[in-house]
């Protein structure tokens, strides 16, 4: 649920800032959620937000590397412009599996600094690679190395004690000098002992402000705002601030709230085409399942798109 206190300085910063220059690469994209966004929900985020920039479930760069690679990694043509997102900390590992999605089509390398996961942790990647902004840095280097398309980095205004301004300003100045010009910042603190990865997602207060003051501090970089965005009104309210906003589980509930921001920030779209998004699931159903695969792999993700409709 997003902070009262939040939108309300959003809605206040709308009125008094002028709007940003012209629609970039990142205005408008969806969150990587793991169990999610698979390529058949990106397919249909595709249909809804032809403009969105979409993102894959985080993958180990081990995974890429050794695992079954068409299953992990296949995505349909019509998905682009698509992320990659990988975790890790080793940059030559990170770099190998850069090289692999790169080689299978991805249009971006983005690197996962924001999971609060036990699991995560254990492994030295996620959120808890926010301490350790150098070898983030080693990471970012290598990755940029190995391949010609975008590296970003997602990442939350800190962890634990640390301190959202000197910590999160250490770790982007970082991280900026070793190539990186795409941070995607998670406006929240990750508390990476005491809190599950769902309270992670809601206990931490919202700090837009700390995300808006890295423009200032950081003229040159694209800044793109994820957490809380649930609402038209708060995503243009945002984008008066940084040059893009990423939408999570708003948009896989809600996924209407794609195509509403389709037309609103690219005009294009109709404003009411949901039966004709479901209906362009049609044929790529029907493929699937001549593929040997299950007709509720896909479906799952549709089901939000009445919500809140009456007969939904």
């Amino acid at each position: 649920m997003t902070d009262p206190m939040a939108s309300a300085n959003l809605n206040a910063t709308a009125a008094l800032a002028g709007p940003k220059s012209a629609a970039g690469p990142w205005r408008l994209c969806v969150a990587p959620m793991m169990d999610w966004t698979d390529r058949h929900c990106r397919f249909f985020h595709r249909l809804l937000a032809p403009s969105a920039r979409l993102y894959t479930e985080m993958l180990h760069a081990q995974a890429v590397l050794h695992g079954q690679r068409e299953q992990l990694l296949g995505f349909d043509g019509r998905e682009h412009p698509l992320a990659l997102q990988l975790g890790g900390s080793e940059p030559s590992l990170l770099a190998a599996a850069a090289r692999i999605g790169v080689d299978r089509g991805y249009d971006e390398i983005n690197l996962n600094c924001g999971c609060p996961s036990d699991r995560v942790q254990a492994g030295r990647f996620g959120a808890c690679l926010m301490r350790e902004p150098a070898l983030v840095g080693d990471c970012v280097a290598a990755m940029r190395a190995a391949v010609a398309v975008p590296v970003t980095v997602k990442c939350r205004i800190g962890v634990d004690q640390q301190d959202p301004y000197a910590d999160l300003h250490r770790f982007v100045a970082t991280v900026r000098a070793a190539g990186c010009s795409v941070f995607i910042v998670h406006a929240r603190k990750a508390w990476l002992s005491g809190l599950s990865p769902k309270e992670n997602r809601d206990v931490p207060p919202l700090n837009y402000a700390r995300v808006f003051s890295l423009r200032q501090e950081f003229p040159d970089l694209t800044l793109v705002l994820n957490g809380g965005l649930d609402r038209v009104d708060s995503v243009r309210a945002a984008l008066t601030e940084v040059d893009g906003v990423m939408l999570g589980r708003a948009a896989y509930h809600d996924p209407w709230l794609l195509a509403e921001l389709q037309q609103v920030l690219f005009g294009a779209g109709s404003p009411d085409r949901r039966n004709s998004a479901l209906l362009g699931m049609r044929e790529y159903i029907e493929r699937h399942l001549a593929a040997g695969g299950q007709l509720a792999q896909v479906t799952r993700h549709v089901l939000g798109l009445h919500q809140g409709r009456p007969g939904a």
